[in-house]
């Protein structure tokens, strides 16, 4: 069996989600929407492989925002399009906070920017423990989604809808996939300051992440687990 990453820049890991998938027997591929020399000028066009040669998508997280069609609309309204025939067609989709919104954006829901965003590691409440704990998860967004008709939302916390499922597929505004390595990426590329102007210090953060990743991890294989076996369909 094969999985699809789509990563939309060039500092999306693929962390945990991915070591798990190949523990369970996938083969892992990834895709790169945006490269690093196209990161400050994103417009790029993108031409989306044929969903059915895959058993399973991820859409993986972005520094742009789900709604911003004139930021990125080259290849946003594309892969909503694509997201949307797959989803429809009964493919699993596992969209992780981009990727999550764009399955709300792309079954009917829509995608905004939140009152307030989310920049760390933050419990939640999950309806469905069996499919995803209520953490701590990493955050790192500032939009949020409104459900897509025929979605059943299973989790959420006060600032925003935390997870819902649709078809088999499964959207998480969290980042099951970060690790120390991953949210290092994020900072180095522009993260640091906005977790200083969210009042919060980076080198704290990272030291935080460092401490829970291995809690983190084993919260993220349950993730893909239950995905998998409950969700799927395969």
């Amino acid at each position: 069996m094969k999985v699809l990453f789509i990563q939309h820049d060039h500092v999306s890991p693929t962390g945990p989600v991915a070591e798990r998938f190949r523990e369970r027997g996938f083969e892992t591929e990834e895709i790169l929407v945006v490269p690093e020399d196209q990161f400050g000028e994103p417009n790029v066009n993108f031409a989306f492989p044929d969903f059915s040669d895959y058993d399973v998508i991820v859409p993986l997280g972005a520094p742009w925002g789900a709604w911003d069609d004139a930021c990125i609309g080259n290849w946003l309204t594309p892969e909503v399009e694509w997201i949307r025939a797959a989803v429809s067609s009964g493919k699993p989709v596992l969209g992780i906070c981009f990727g999550g919104q764009l399955i709300a954006r792309a079954m009917g829901g829509s995608v905004a920017p939140a009152p307030k965003g989310e920049i760390g590691w933050t419990s939640i409440w999950s309806e469905r423990p069996d499919l995803i704990s209520n953490g701590p998860w990493f955050q790192f967004h500032y939009d949020r989604w409104q459900l897509p008709p025929g979605a059943i939302e299973i989790a959420r916390n006060p600032v925003a809808s935390q997870a819902f499922l649709i078809n088999n597929s499964l959207a998480v505004q969290f980042h099951p996939e970060l690790n120390a390595a991953g949210l290092k990426g994020w900072l180095d590329w522009g993260g640091d300051k906005k977790v200083l102007e969210d009042g919060q210090d980076p080198i704290v953060m990272m030291r935080q992440t460092e401490a829970e990743e291995a809690d983190a991890r084993a919260r993220t294989f349950a993730l893909v687990d239950a995905f998998l076996d409950q969700v799927s369909g395969l």
